[in-house]
């Protein structure tokens, strides 16, 4: 029998440096998606999947995201003074159980794979889920509901993909496709950072959501510095393919990437269309926008 996932990492200490000026003063998780915060659709999927404990890697400047996990008395009170009864529920409805939450930092910002590192006095000895904020998921059920689907039959290691233009591997983690287990998982059998599409495995690139086992803390910890003079998870992923195995979940959903700008507005336009209180007025606001183009 595996073991639940009970426990979530969520890597947000990144500086955001594309999204400048806008990031100078305010973290990029924190950029919105129509009206909720990249973070929040982050918490909302690992919530979906059963998630109680979430752990956020932080770094300087980071402080308004442990203040949007938390009561806003002054907020509330005003808006209770004003009848505002349904933003209320909105706000009670997003607002983690007391306790739930643990905040650690990143002082020094040396990659993914020494963020997760971070986190394992709060991890523990069981296995526990990633996710990056950036990759916003739009999908029934969340992306990470469907990994934990695919875990409860593989156990094991388990990493969200997508399919990317073959053209564009060198852009992503591709992963090479073993035994297929059902129509949405398979083993993985290679995993290969931003190969040329000559030699790509696959077109199957990781969306950035990962369920791992603890044994990964004790390679990250002597992890050498790999691409970008950084400490990679890829790489101790690598290392752990020759102990345990990894699987790959289709993510079967829409994938945006909020980490650069394009990909940030196209999951506006996304999410807002989805909006039954918004799509009636924005889509003929957008339909007569890109018409006068």
């Amino acid at each position: 029998m595996t073991a639940p996932i009970r426990k979530a990492v969520f890597p947000v200490a990144g500086l955001g440096t594309r999204f400048l000026p806008a990031t100078k003063a305010m973290p990029k998780e924190m950029l919105t998606v129509v009206d909720r915060p990249l973070i929040q659709y982050a918490v909302d999927e690992a919530r979906e999947a059963g998630i109680e404990h979430l752990i956020f890697v932080t770094g300087r400047n980071k402080a308004v995201i442990e203040d949007h996990f938390d009561v806003q008395y002054e907020l509330e009170a005003t808006l209770s003074g004003r009848g505002k009864q349904e933003a209320l529920a909105l706000l009670a409805k997003d607002l983690p159980k007391p306790g739930s939450t643990s905040f650690t930092r990143q002082q020094v910002p040396l990659g993914l794979g020494h963020a997760v590192w971070c986190a394992r006095e709060l991890v523990g000895n069981e296995p526990f889920a990633v996710l990056l904020p950036d990759m916003v998921m739009k999908g029934e059920p969340g992306c990470l509901k469907q990994m934990v689907e695919v875990y409860k039959e593989t156990g094991g290691n388990i990493l969200a993909v997508g399919e990317c233009d073959p053209a564009e591997t060198y852009q992503y983690g591709i992963v090479g496709i073993g035994a297929e287990i059902d129509g949405s998982a398979f083993r993985i059998n290679a995993m290969v950072e931003k190969p040329k599409p000559e030699v790509a495995p696959s077109n199957l690139y990781i969306n950035g959501r990962y369920i791992l086992q603890p044994q990964i803390f004790d390679l990250l910890s002597k992890q050498e510095k790999g691409a970008g003079n950084e400490i990679q998870l890829t790489d101790a992923m690598l290392r752990l393919m020759d102990r345990q195995y990894f699987y790959g979940c289709r993510f079967a959903g829409d994938t945006y990437d909020c980490g650069n700008k394009v990909g940030f507005l196209t999951a506006n336009v996304a999410f807002a269309l989805d909006r039954p209180d918004i799509a009636g007025e924005f889509l003929p606001a957008l339909k007569a926008m890109v018409e006068g183009k």
